[in-house]
């Protein structure tokens, strides 16, 4: 069973009447502890937008006030740097005017707090696999001279591919692996590891069981993720068909300027050696009428 199907992540994670689930993974992601106050309406439009690769997406706030974008995603976004940046700026602006709504003429840039976006790819972008042996990147802005002012946005890519080809024959020995396991692996000798390891995961597991002996609920559930995975699929191949395309528009159009440059260049050949010949004619015509 893929977990990161959207119903049933949403099921198991769902942080309205479990909590303690999301938060347990947003303390393994983030290394600090965290305590959810409430789950955010999400930004239709933008899931409208990206619905051919994004499989879900959760925006909780924190007890502290800060914000957590939590989203997976099938197929890894082209720019994912700059998609990320624009995002956490929504983010940070949807804060922005809620709190200063609710502040009126209270308010304080103080009051503003931490986004963290928090984005899991089943199949990374290739940047990523320039990095074949990490799985966690975590980012936030920083000044080069040292100076030490928040500037509010934190990013974390996890890229679950990357994440199993280094787990390979190696035991699960931190909570962040345990919980990217739990995502990401549905082999029963990995599921029999991890909550030999970590048994709080068994009541998440016993969650989905009990999903599964609803066999209409689930099979209605399979056809909608398979239908909009299919969907979804076909987009995204006409996409990167697309961007090849003009990948090879782009490489004839500069083979015809390499041609069009060698073209002229062979013209200029061509009248040099043409000068040059007159002149050599005028030479030999002068040098006869000396010898005459």
């Amino acid at each position: 069973m893929k977990i990161l199907y959207d119903s049933f992540f949403k099921e198991v994670m769902n942080p309205e009447y479990a909590p303690e689930r999301l938060e347990g993974f947003l303390c393994a992601v983030l290394k600090r502890k965290v305590r959810i106050l409430r789950v955010l309406p999400n930004d239709s439009t933008r899931i409208s937008d990206e619905g051919s690769l994004l499989i879900t997406d959760i925006v909780v706030e924190l007890e502290d006030g800060a914000l957590a974008n939590v989203e997976v995603q099938k197929i890894g976004y082209g720019f994912p740097g700059e998609r990320s940046a624009c995002y956490s700026a929504d983010m940070l602006l949807r804060q922005y005017r809620r709190v200063r709504s609710r502040q009126g003429d209270d308010f304080s840039y103080r009051d503003i707090k931490n986004v963290y976006l928090i984005v899991i790819y089943e199949n990374s972008p290739k940047e990523f696999r320039e990095f074949p042996e990490v799985y966690h990147h975590r980012a936030r802005q920083v000044f080069d001279s040292g100076l030490q002012i928040n500037l509010l946005q934190e990013f974390v890519m996890i890229p679950l591919d990357i994440f199993r080809a280094q787990m390979h024959n190696k035991p699960i020995e931190t909570p962040l692996e345990a919980w990217l396991t739990f995502l990401g692996e549905d082999r029963p000798e990995k599921v029999i590891e991890l909550i030999t390891a970590y048994p709080e995961f068994q009541g998440m597991y016993a969650t989905l069981y009990e999903m599964c002996r609803n066999t209409e609920r689930v099979m209605r559930m399979f056809s909608e993720e398979l239908r909009i995975l299919d969907r979804n699929t076909v987009k995204y191949m006409i996409e990167e068909q697309q961007k090849e395309i003009d990948s090879y528009k782009e490489q004839l159009q500069q083979k015809d300027e390499e041609l069009n440059r060698k073209d002229e260049e062979l013209d200029r050949k061509e009248m040099e050696l043409q000068v040059a010949m007159e002149r050599l004619a005028q030479l030999e015509i002068e040098l006869a009428q000396t010898g005459d």
